[in-house]
């Protein structure tokens, strides 16, 4: 998963924050020091987050495009194919 990381879950964040869906209002701090997110900015970015698996992105290996949503999948059934011997070698998913 580290592989997607970047890809995904980063620039999903940047671009919140950047967007202004979410900002220092929007998290409440305890007195324990833990940290949580307000209902309406868990809601935001949570359909910011369904709406960016639903977008399709090439992939380098495959030469397909797909959704983001099922590169988690296909990255796990690449390295099964791999540990198998199928493949020579582990293909990662690098975006563009």
């Amino acid at each position: 998963m580290e592989e997607l990381r970047s890809a995904f879950a980063d620039r999903l964040v940047l671009a919140v924050l950047n967007r202004g869906q979410v900002g220092p209002d929007d998290f409440k701090v305890d007195p324990a020091g833990g940290v949580s997110m307000n209902e309406a900015a868990r809601r935001d970015f949570l359909a910011s987050y369904q709406t960016r698996k639903q977008e399709e992105v090439t992939h380098p290996f495959l030469q397909r495009t797909i959704p983001w949503a099922l590169i988690p999948h296909l990255q796990a059934r690449l390295l099964a194919r791999h540990l198998r011997g199928d493949l020579d070698a582990y293909p990662p998913f690098v975006a563009r």
